[in-house]
């Protein structure tokens, strides 16, 4: 280590609060002094966004001693991120969360997302930092709810022609019901996820599909149902 003239004549002055070290911080029900990335051990999500906006990314890391040991990534927009998303499932578990910061992870909106959330485990911010013990392995993966499969909400308007549901929190959106003013009062949707699954286990296709179809709102009280995707 080099020093400059200035600095090599100074009288030397010792430090007193040597060993304070860093303001702790909560993590997994007890509070750490972070020093090392081993310390760090939380389970939280970040969200990221390419330059130009085209898609983000949701991502959810499960960290233990450092280590991220579950990720989740789950993107939006640009279509090309689903295969950016795959190469990141393979890249990030078993990295510490500093080379994961500094590992491209092909997608600049993965990247992104990477960068927010590490931001949250190192300050303390997850969404375990009081629960004890954090959460088990696996508990990232529960987030996409019954059926594995993301929640996506996707709407679409027009001044002239007004709105159209296509995707919700309950499902894929078949149908929009009206009442007598033309004002949407409820939806017919398919849980697409649950359907798939009890399809992957035997039952036919037509069967799924009832037993997956449900309403919300008043869509039973409407005078008029339309098809949002053809009317």
């Amino acid at each position: 280590m080099e020093f400059t003239h200035e600095v090599e004549k100074m009288v030397c002055i010792n430090k007193g609060p040597r060993t304070n070290g860093p303001a702790p911080i909560p993590q997994e029900g007890k509070w750490v002094q972070a020093k090392e990335v081993k310390d760090i051990s939380a389970l939280s999500h970040g969200v990221g966004w390419c330059a130009p906006q085209q898609g983000a990314c949701k991502l959810t890391l499960n960290v233990k001693a450092g280590i991220i040991e579950e990720a989740l990534i789950e993107t939006l927009g640009c279509t090309g991120m689903t295969h950016s998303a795959a190469m990141a499932s393979e890249i990030l578990p078993g990295k510490t969360i500093l080379e994961a910061l500094n590992t491209d992870l092909v997608c600049d909106a993965i990247n992104t997302a990477m960068r927010e959330i590490f931001l949250q485990l190192v300050y303390g911010r997850s969404q375990t930092a009081f629960s004890e013990n954090g959460l088990p392995v696996g508990a990232g993966l529960e987030d996409l709810g019954k059926g594995l499969c993301s929640v996506t909400g996707t709407m679409y308007g027009t001044n002239s022609k007004g709105a159209r549901y296509l995707e919700a929190a309950e499902g894929y959106i078949t149908k929009l019901g009206l009442d007598e003013d033309n004002e949407i009062i409820g939806y017919e949707f398919i849980k697409m996820g649950v359907m798939m699954e009890l399809i992957r286990k035997g039952t036919s296709a037509d069967e799924a599909l009832k037993k997956c179809t449900g309403t919300y709102g008043r869509y039973k009280d409407a005078v008029k149902y339309i098809d949002p995707r053809d009317e």
